[in-house]
C-alpha cells in the first residue's frame, strides 16, 4: 500500500473527514499582501528547475538565470517609469532607503558640502526613513529640516518652498503614498519644486507602487523603494530606483554586482517573483484598484452607520483605494483588535512599530487628538478581499465594539 499523502489524510474514510479551520478575514494589505498564485509558481519555477546563479556565465543554468533578472529588471522599469538601468535589487524597501539615505550623504560629504547634508522630510515618514535620517544626523552627518503636515496628513507645500530656497536643502524626501492613513503625496509636483531649486528628490514609493500610476523618470524623482510584498509579491526582495547619474556610496562591498552598489549574489527566484508581480500590477492595477475602492467604500459606509462616533482618518479625496484609517474615541485600539483577532486580521499601526506601544508617530505629527490616536485602526483591503468579507468585517467590527462598549458601561456603573 502507498503511503498516505496529505488530501489522503484529510478525506481518510478510517479517519473521517477534518475540517480546515476557518481562517480571519484579511484586512492587513498595507502590512504585507498574499502572493498571488501566479507569482508563487515563477518562485517554485526558479527554486525547483531554474535554479542557476545570474553570475554564472559558462552554462546554459546561468544564462537563464541572467536573462531571468534582465527581464524582471524591465518589468519593475515599466511599472514606475524608469530605464532598466535605474532598477537595483535589494532585499526590500528598508535596505533601498538605507543605501539612498546613506550612499547620498556620504557622497556629498566627500565633495564640497563641509556643513551637514540638509535632508527637508516629514515626520510622517515610515520609520525606515525617519531612523535613518536621524542616525545621520546623530553622528553629525545630516540636518534635518521638517516638513510641516496638516490634519489629513498633507505637506505644507509652502514650508517645502522654503525649505528648498532659503534653507538650501540637498535633498527632499516625502513618501508617495502614507503607510497608515493612505494619504497620497502630490509627488509630481514636489519633483517640480525640488528641481527648480538644484535639489535632489527621494520617495519611499512602497505602498503607492502597482496601486496608482508612477511616471519617476519623466517626474524628475531621482531616488525610490520599492518592495514586493506590497504588491502580491513575495517577502525579503525590492528595488532602488537611482538615476545613473546619481553617485551613491555603497553600503557594502565585494563582488562589484548591480554597477557596485548591492554587491552579492542576486536572489534569483525572488527577483523572478518581482518582475512578475510588477508586469501583473501594470495589466491589472487599474481595474483592481477601481473595485478594491468601491469595496473599501462599502465597508466605510457599514462601519459609519454601525459605530456611533466613528472618525475617518486621512484625506478622503486622495487615498489609497485599500486604505480605510479608522477612529474609535473611546475604544482603545488594542481591545478591539483583541477582540476581533479569530474574526478580521486588523492593525493598529504599521507593521514595523505594531511592537511598541507608542502612539502612531504618523497620527501624533498629523497633531489628531489623544482620543483619536488612541482608537485608531488601519484597515486595508486588497485584490483578493471579497464582497462578503467585507459584509462579514463589518459586522464583526461594529459587533464588537457595542460589546465593549456595553462591558466599558457597566463597569463604571
Amino acid at each position: 500500500m502507498p503511503p498516505l499523502t496529505a488530501p489522503d489524510l484529510l478525506h481518510d474514510s478510517l479517519l473521517g473527514p477534518v475540517e480546515t479551520p476557518r481562517r480571519p478575514i484579511y484586512l492587513d494589505n498595507h502590512a504585507t499582501t498574499p502572493v498571488d498564485p501566479r507569482v508563487t509558481a515563477v518562485i517554485l519555477h526558479h527554486l525547483a528547475s531554474a535554479f542557476g546563479n545570474a553570475s554564472s556565465r559558462d552554462h546554459d543554468y546561468g544564462d537563464e538565470a541572467e536573462a531571468a533578472v534582465v527581464a524582471a529588471r524591465r518589468q519593475v522599469a515599466e511599472l514606475v517609469g524608469v530605464a532598466p538601468r535605474w532598477v537595483v535589487f535589494t532585499s526590500g524597501a528598508t535596505e533601498s532607503l538605507n543605501i539612498a539615505l546613506q550612499g547620498f550623504v556620504r557622497v556629498r560629504r566627500r565633495g564640497s558640502v563641509v556643513r551637514p547634508v540638509r535632508i527637508a522630510l516629514p515626520r510622517t515618514e515610515h520609520r525606515a526613513v525617519l531612523e535613518t535620517a536621524s542616525w545621520l544626523a546623530e553622528r553629525g552627518e545630516a540636518e534635518l529640516l521638517w516638513l510641516p503636515v496638516d490634519s489629513l496628513g498633507r505637506v505644507d507645500m509652502d514650508a517645502l518652498q522654503i525649505a528648498c530656497g532659503a534653507d538650501r536643502a540637498d535633498l527632499v524626501c516625502v513618501m508617495a503614498a502614507n503607510n497608515e492613513v493612505g494619504t497620497v503625496h502630490p509627488i509630481q509636483e514636489i519633483a517640480r519644486i525640488a528641481a527648480e531649486h538644484g535639489v535632489v528628490f527621494m520617495t519611499d514609493a512602497t505602498q503607492a507602487a502597482g496601486k496608482v500610476p508612477l511616471a519617476l523618470r519623466d517626474w524628475g524623482v531621482s531616488l525610490a523603494a520599492l518592495t514586493a510584498h506590497k504588491m502580491y509579491g513575495p517577502k525579503g526582495i525590492g528595488a532602488l530606483i537611482v538615476d545613473p547619474d546619481l553617485p551613491l556610496e555603497p553600503l557594502f562591498q565585494g563582488g562589484g554586482h548591480q554597477r557596485g552598489l548591492r554587491p552579492g549574489t542576486l536572489n534569483v527566484a525572488g527577483i523572478a517573483a518581482f518582475g512578475e508581480a510588477c508586469r501583473l500590477r501594470g495589466e491589472e492595477m487599474e481595474e483592481d484598484e477601481a473595485r478594491i475602492a468601491g469595496l473599501r467604500d462599502r465597508l466605510q459606509k457599514h462601519l459609519v452607520k454601525g459605530i456611533p462616533g466613528l472618525v475617518i482618518n486621512g484625506d478622503l479625496t486622495r487615498r489609497l483605494a485599500g486604505n480605510l484609517h479608522i477612529s474609535v474615541p473611546d475604544v482603545p485600539n488594542n481591545v478591539l483588535v483583541a477582540n476581533v483577532r479569530d474574526t478580521v486580521a486588523l492593525a493598529t499601526g504599521s507593521a514595523c512599530s505594531s511592537a511598541t506601544e507608542s502612539p502612531s508617530h504618523v497620527l501624533t505629527a498629523m497633531g489628531l487628538p489623544r482620543e483619536i490616536i488612541r482608537g485608531s485602526l488601519r484597515i486595508g483591503l486588497g485584490k483578493f478581499t471579497t464582497a462578503d468579507e467585507v459584509e462579514a468585517a463589518a459586522g464583526h467590527i461594529a459587533g464588537a465594539v457595542a460589546r465593549i462598549r456595553d462591558k466599558m458601561q457597566t463597569f463604571a456603573i
